[in-house]
Parts: structure tokens; C-alpha cells; sequence
């Protein structure tokens, strides 16, 4: 079998997943360095090295391991950042978040950032990189995210984003300085909801995508311990899920000053934007 024909016949096998030549193609190039160009002049030789890694590859695929697990990284914001089991991997949706806070942070001359359930820090380090005059602190209770949260900080070299291991319901942030911005994507699949995502995203952390009965248990968390760190003119900005954000606008009502509600690619509420 040449490596060109090794290469279709896992294009077809990864089929399932609704890319399957792009999902091989990453394997190929981040597990054996081969491109594109490679597979196509067929001019390398296919050892049993190489199909035996790339086999391995694809039957975890093919048991439900997110591809992003498997390559060990996967990219955000035109960044690379670490992942692996036991933390969420970075969406291309999620990078709204980014580009609001960098619009609204515009006029502000060194920031003070916090990026609540920060899992990967793909939010929070990708704001220090481009701000570097800010100072962005990153909160994550989990131990798994975590060691990737401390791994990308290291690997960005952002000496101004600062991880923080804690529970955001009972931490105490008065040694802290207060926030122009909060930030976070927090678990907001609803409890019931979580048996029936695909395989894929079922074999991701349940403690990052488990909201409660109805997905809003960490807005109310927020809400509760964290909006009085936000300084006078100040912004919360959060993800959620379909449908949430007239409920998440409904948590802060009373304590915020405006709001907007920003529709993903797929026309589903996925940002919303509170002023203090």
C-alpha cells in the first residue's frame, strides 16, 4: 500500500465525523510531519511506523476521542493551545468573546481582566498576548484544566496572565484589583440535556459543560459573588447556549446599566454583553 492510498482509505474511515479528509489530513501532518504536498506526490514511503500510528489515531476516533484530544492541540484566534482530557476545547464560536473585549477595552489603558471557568485560558491568554498592558487574571477549580491552563500560559510566555486554582462560588477576590471586564464561558449545558450530545463532546470534561437543571447555574454564581469586583462602567461578557440569553440578561436585571445579545454563524444567541 502506497502512502497516498493509506491516506484515502482514512479519509473514508473518518467519514463518519462529516470531514474525514480533513480530519486525516491533521493526523497526517501533526502525527507524522507530512503535508499535504507529501500525500499527494506520493513519494515517501509508508512504513509500518507510520500506519501504525496513524491506525491507532483513527480507531480513538472512531471511539468517540475528540480529534483535538488526540493531536494534543488545536487552534484559537490564530493561536495554538494546549488540550487534553479534562478540559474543554476552544470553539472558533467562543472567539467573539475575545474581540469584544479587545472593542470595549479599546479607550481603557491598562485592564484589569478576569476570565472566569477559564479551562485552556484560550479567552484569558489570547487577551494578555494582545494586550499587554493588561493584567488578566484566569480562575479554573479544576485540576486537569488547570495543568493546561499553567502549560498555554507558559507556552504563549504571557507573564501577564495570572492563573488562579479555585471554586468561583466561594472564592474571595477582595485582595484582588476590580475588573473592567468579566469574562467567561462557563458550563451552561442544561443537566438532562448532557446524555444526549454527540459522542464527542460527551467525552469532554461534564464539569465544563454541566449548568444545572437549566444550564444558568453559574450565571446566577456570577451575578451573586462577582459583579460587585466589576469598576462603575464596566462589562460582563459570557457565552451560552441557545436560547439562554434573555434569561441570563433576566439574572443581572437591576444590576447592569445595557445590554446586547451578539448571533453566532449558525444564528443562535451565543454572546451577550452587560454593562455595569
Amino acid at each position: 500500500m502506497t502512502l497516498n492510498e493509506f491516506y484515502r482509505r482514512c479519509c473514508k474511515e473518518l467519514d463518519f465525523s462529516g470531514d474525514g479528509s480533513f480530519e486525516a489530513l491533521c493526523l497526517f501532518e501533526d502525527l507524522l510531519n507530512i503535508s499535504k504536498s507529501d500525500i499527494v506526490k506520493n513519494e515517501l514511503t509508508l512504513t509500518q511506523e507510520m500506519k501504525n500510528t496513524i491506525s491507532k489515531a483513527v480507531d480513538e476516533r472512531k471511539n468517540g476521542r475528540p480529534l483535538q484530544y488526540i493531536l494534543g492541540k488545536w487552534g484559537f484566534y490564530d493561536r495554538t493551545f494546549f488540550v487534553g482530557d479534562g478540559v474543554l476545547i476552544p470553539r472558533p464560536e467562543t472567539e467573539t468573546l475575545v474581540s469584544c473585549a479587545l472593542d470595549f477595552l479599546k479607550s481603557k489603558k491598562s485592564p484589569v481582566v478576569y476570565d472566569l471557568c477559564a479551562g485552556s485560558g484560550c479567552i484569558g491568554i489570547t487577551l494578555a498576548a494582545l494586550r499587554p498592558d493588561a493584567e488578566v487574571y484566569l480562575f479554573e477549580k479544576e485540576e486537569a484544566a488547570f495543568y493546561y491552563l499553567l502549560k498555554n500560559i507558559e507556552y504563549h510566555r504571557a507573564d501577564n496572565a495570572h492563573a488562579v486554582k479555585c471554586d468561583i462560588s466561594d472564592f474571595d477576590a477582595s485582595r484582588l484589583p476590580e475588573a473592567d471586564i468579566i469574562l467567561s464561558n462557563p458550563p451552561y449545558i442544561p443537566s438532562g440535556e448532557i446524555c444526549s450530545l454527540q459522542k464527542e463532546v460527551i467525552n469532554e470534561p461534564h464539569t465544563a459543560l454541566d449548568g444545572g437543571v437549566d444550564g444558568l447555574d453559574f450565571y446566577r454564581i456570577i451575578c451573586e459573588k462577582w459583579v460587585s469586583k466589576i469598576k462603575n462602567g464596566g462589562m460582563l461578557a459570557f457565552e451560552c447556549g441557545e436560547n439562554q440569553s434573555e434569561s441570563i440578561c433576566d439574572i443581572f436585571n437591576g444590576r447592569i446599566s445595557d445590554k446586547k445579545i451578539i448571533y453566532d454563524f449558525n444564528n443562535i444567541d451565543r454572546t451577550v454583553l452587560l454593562r455595569i
